[in-house]
């Protein structure tokens, strides 16, 4: 869902995710850390990849280092649909004990954020991976890259009924008159402050209660403004996008000698979708 406070020069995001994490985490037996990161990287692409305009706009956060404990996290958006893995070292992992820190997981990593608009128009964000969450991540992301002073909270919990996650985006829309400083500089402003203060407000359980609709979280964040905003957003799917056409056409591009040396002993390609866990067996 996103929301707009036009008398606060502010925009939102919120989303809750249930039955679309389980079905992307389904695809491999993640530990218990491993479940809680890769949840919260998926909460952060819809509440980010909600931000872009257009069906076919694309979001892509990955989060690698240089030895570390995870090497590799990586998930993205598009219309709605949703995917990510995470890969790690389990016996380092194990080591760590039930809550390691993002610091333990990752060492010295870095956060790269892409963005592809529906035209093409590609850009991306590079930042150090630092902070206590990929939230704060995320928000450095936007206050050092794009100077657009944001606010993010992600819940997430393992319940009886699976694991759960929820998030909370909220930012600072830049003044485009000519002639004024851009509101988007001045992570100072006493509008920002004040919406900052409301949303920073939020707690895990409201985030996760599922008797708490979206719509009543911005309500009670926000119900002393002049107007608030709701638009629903895309609907979101488990969205992973191999096939064996898709990845024929990829494999069409190399030289024949390089294709030949992807066959095994029977002639046939076989790709791997860490993603979503499945084998393709291509005679290309």
């Amino acid at each position: 869902m996103g929301f707009t406070l036009p008398g606060r020069n502010a925009r939102g995001r919120a989303v809750r995710l249930d039955g679309v994490l389980e079905q992307v985490l389904s695809a491999h037996d993640y530990p218990a850390p491993i479940t809680h990161l890769l949840s919260e990287a998926l909460v952060l692409g819809a509440l980010m990849g909600g931000l872009l305009k257009g069906e076919q706009s694309q979001m892509t956060m990955q989060a690698q280092t240089n030895g570390g404990t995870v090497s590799l996290l990586v998930c993205d958006y598009r219309g709605g649909a949703l995917r990510g893995y995470c890969d790690f070292d389990a016996e380092r992992l194990a080591g760590l004990g039930a809550n390691p820190s993002l610091a333990a997981l990752f060492g010295e990593g870095y956060l790269a954020i892409t963005f592809e608009t529906e035209g093409r128009q590609r850009y991306q964000g590079i930042v150090p991976l630092e902070g206590n969450s990929l939230a704060e991540a995320c928000q450095v992301y936007f206050s050092q890259s794009e100077q657009i002073p944001t606010l993010i909270r992600v819940a997430s919990r393992a319940g009886a009924g699976g694991r759960s996650a929820a998030g909370l985006l909220v930012q600072h829309l830049a003044d485009g008159e000519e002639g004024r400083e851009r509101l988007h500089v001045r992570m100072d402003h006493p509008d920002w402050e004040h919406v900052a203060v409301m949303a920073g407000s939020i707690s895990h359980d409201e985030l996760l209660d599922p008797s708490l609709s979206l719509e009543a979280i911005a309500w009670r964040l926000f119900h002393e403004e002049d107007e608030v905003r709701v638009q629903s957003g895309a609907a979101l799917s488990r969205g992973c996008r191999c096939s064996a056409e898709h990845y024929a056409t990829i494999i069409a591009r190399f030289p024949p000698e390089e294709q030949q040396a992807m066959r095994n002993e029977k002639g046939i390609v076989v790709v791997d979708c860490a993603f979503c866990s499945r084998l393709f067996e291509l005679a290309v």
